[in-house]
């Protein structure tokens, strides 16, 4: 895996863990925050933590964030702050700008003014926690697009020691099994003959309408 660069400003409720699992997965994580309580709790866990303030121009350069592959702006409830941030970030010429909005509305005007990725994560999660209440064969669901997604799922009891291509399901329901997680071992791109073992973890690509016909059989 490649090493980037991130820089995490805010580190929070939403900052600090990302910085931690961004750092966890052999990445280069700068923290920032104004509170040096925050700055203090989270060094030995990630490469550097500083103590500054967002909005000051100057500060931001210094650190050289226009290097960084990539910076995430959590700020909490300041949504004048986040947008004001997200504008000085660009003109400084950050290349890839991740904000974290609390509404619909702050979202659309961080969109305006250049951010490239808009995070919702309380929404987000409630809405895989809603999925996972809803079907609970699913373990985790991706959506790709408003069309496509990715899920989760534990094999349920009638697959068992059946092979994919017995069971069609792709012609059934128009999904394709990407993998299969027997035990510690994943098989990826499963051909028509790999029989599925009590137990499985299926991870499953295909439209909503399909998904949700495939859903009801194993819910």
């Amino acid at each position: 895996m490649q090493r980037k660069q991130y820089a995490v400003i805010g580190l929070g409720q939403f900052g600090a863990p990302v910085a931690r699992a961004l750092s966890n997965h052999h990445q280069e994580v700068l923290g920032i925050d104004s509170c040096e309580a925050r700055v203090h709790a989270i060094m030995g866990e990630i490469n550097h933590a500083v103590v500054a303030d967002a909005m000051d121009e100057n500060a931001l350069k210094a650190l050289g964030l226009r290097n960084f592959d990539a910076v995430i702006v959590s700020l909490g409830e300041q949504t004048q702050a986040s947008i004001l941030l997200t504008v000085i970030l660009k003109e400084m010429g950050v290349p890839k700008v991740i904000v974290k909005a609390h509404s619909d509305v702050h979202g659309r005007v961080l969109d305006k003014v250049g951010a490239d990725w808009v995070v919702y994560p309380e929404r987000d999660m409630a809405i895989r926690l809603a999925q996972r209440l809803a079907t609970p064969g699913v373990m985790d669901h991706i959506d790709l697009s408003p069309d496509y997604a990715v899920v989760e799922m534990i094999a349920p009891q009638q697959f068992n020691q059946q092979t994919l291509g017995k069971l069609n399901l792709r012609a059934k329901y128009g999904v394709t099994v990407l993998a299969i997680k027997h035990g510690d071992q994943i098989k990826v791109s499963p051909g028509a003959d790999t029989p599925i073992g009590e137990g499985d973890i299926l991870v499953v690509l295909g439209d909503k309408h399909g998904l949700d016909r495939f859903n009801r059989i194993i819910s």
